[in-house]
Order: C-alpha cells, then structure tokens, then sequence
C-alpha cells in the first residue's frame, strides 16, 4: 500500500502536543497545508466524527475518525472514486518529551494511479504538517 510517515521529537509533554493535533478547528491557522476545516458534527473528535477538510491543490475531502485512543491518537479515513486515504496521527512519550508520528496511507484499485499523481505532494504536506505541529506546540 503506497503511503509516507514522518516522525519528530518535540520538546513537550504529550499531552500539550496532542491538544495540538487534536484540535483540527485551528489547523488552518497552525498548519498551512490546511486552508479549511469545517466539523460537520459538534464535541470533541470521537470515533464517528466528521471533518471536511480543504487542502491546497487538492480537492476538499471528508474525514471520518475510525479510531481515536485520547491523548494518544487517531485515525481518519477520506474515500473518493476508487481510493480510499488513511491518516494516522500518535503522539507517544519520548526521553526528549514527545514523539509525533504522522502517517498517510493509500489504497483502493485507483491507489497506484492516484499515489503517483500525489507522492511528492503528499511528502511534503506530511513533513510540513510534522514541523508545523511542533512550531504550533514550542510557541505555546
């Protein structure tokens, strides 16, 4: 399955780094390869939650968190024709203060196709995200 995950050690307790990539209503604001969210339900994220996210040279998408352990992490889902997008977000202790590991992943009979159109953008937007999770958190 084709995909890309990027993980940093960032100076902080897990918990001041998950209410960072938990908080998807202010990503836009922290993390510029997000220029909209929209909660499509209300509450914190839990499994079942929606997201419809806009993203830079690509097509809005809705997010579906498939699995959400608190303080720790979760999982999303996005389907279009024929490709089905996963991304996993965990944040676990590390000897320096946090470890943030994102992860996208690819699949679906489209997936080849659809990763080689997207590979180097999708590198760069996760590797982004990475750095900008953990600017968003040393600011704070």
């Amino acid at each position: 399955m084709p995909g890309v995950k990027r993980t940093v050690t960032i100076e902080a307790p897990p918990d001041r780094v998950w209410s960072v990539v938990v908080d998807v209503g202010r990503w836009p604001e922290r993390i510029p390869t997000v220029d909209a969210v929209e909660r499509l339900d209300d509450g914190p994220l839990v499994v079942g939650s929606r997201t419809r996210l806009q993203q830079p040279r690509l097509p809005a998408a809705v997010w579906t968190v498939t699995e959400l352990t608190p303080g720790t992490s979760f999982t999303w889902k996005s389907s279009s024709p024929g490709v089905s997008v996963t991304a996993s977000h965990v944040v676990e202790p590390h000897p320096d203060g946090s470890q943030l590991t994102l992860a996208v992943d690819v699949s679906g009979p489209m997936s080849r196709v659809g990763w080689l159109m997207t590979r180097s953008l999708t590198e760069k937007y996760v590797e982004t995200e990475a750095a900008s999770v953990k600017r968003a958190v040393d600011s704070r």
